[in-house]
């Protein structure tokens, strides 16, 4: 029997406008009320997550930052799982050293040394996966990340790394330059102690061994008195395996590469088809029949 849904969000969850469809949020709000523990695993900071939730009347516990920090339903930090400074520095030089542009995910919000470099990535995201054309709507989308307040400007990441008051959740590293990413990869993959997934081939997010959805999940469902094999994830990326290796229902997205697809028990359809919500109504469905 599913006691609890953990659904990841961009490609999963989230259209690729960052909408959440009407039948996905019909489909979380059924679950909830039939007493099914819903929480969003992200790769996003707490204030990413939330506003998008907000906007769609969702409320719900969210396991932040790939696990580096969980957030209650009341928004309160109930746990976090922050890097070492002295790999987070490890992994900073590594990634200047290889012209990698990154940004550091706190305890105090999310920063960067260039906001018009980080403006660039993401307009080359906006254009690679929505195929949006009208350049003027694409800047719009990317500064408002910015204007938002979601990511704070830095004059160097050092503040962060040496002021005890920052705790280093995350750092989210992005580069088209796939031989760059590559050479960056692996030097990280040398630093003990960080993790390195992705949540797209353009990417890599680095954070402490605890800060792993999975593990995060796992940690989240002990203390509500639920087993891991009651559990059904849903996700569509490399930073989602975690989860889906210890949950008893684990569902691929339709739009999640092949790769991922064959570590799940099911494939759902796109998020563009709001495989999200057909995923949980698959899942009510089932225990209404084994009730009867």
């Amino acid at each position: 029997m599913i006691k609890c849904i953990a659904i990841d969000m961009d490609g999963t969850l989230l259209t690729p406008t960052e909408e959440i469809t009407q039948e996905n949020e019909m489909a979380i709000k059924k679950a909830q009320k039939e007493g099914i523990e819903v929480v969003v695993a992200t790769g996003r900071s707490y204030e990413e997550a939330s506003f998008v939730l907000k906007e769609a009347g969702i409320q719900c516990p969210i396991i932040c930052v790939n696990g580096a920090e969980i957030r209650s339903m009341s928004h309160e930090i109930v746990d976090d799982n922050p890097l070492e400074k002295s790999i987070a520095r490890q992994a900073a030089q590594a990634l200047f050293q290889n012209d990698v542009y990154f940004e550091v995910y706190t305890n105090r919000g999310t920063f960067t040394v260039d906001v018009e470099k980080g403006i660039a990535i993401i307009m080359d995201i906006l254009v690679n996966i929505r195929q949006e054309k009208d350049i003027d709507k694409i800047r719009e989308a990317a500064e408002e990340r910015f204007h938002k307040g979601q990511v704070h400007k830095v004059d160097s990441y050092e503040v962060l790394f040496d002021k005890d008051e920052y705790k280093i959740y995350k750092l989210l590293a992005f580069s088209f330059d796939l031989e760059k990413l590559s050479l960056a990869k692996r030097k990280l993959e040398k630093i003990e102690g960080l993790v390195i997934s992705a949540s797209g081939e353009e990417n890599l997010e680095l954070t402490s061994e605890k800060a792993q959805k999975g593990v995060a999940l796992e940690a989240f469902v002990k203390g509500k008195g639920i087993a891991l094999s009651d559990v059904m994830a849903i996700g569509d990326n490399y930073n989602d395996l975690s989860m889906f290796i210890r949950v008893g229902r684990a569902v691929a997205m339709g739009n999640a590469p092949d790769e991922i697809k064959k570590q799940c028990h099911f494939v759902t359809e796109t998020n563009e088809e709001s495989g999200v919500g057909k995923a949980i109504m698959k899942v009510l469905q089932d225990e209404i029949l084994i009730k009867k």
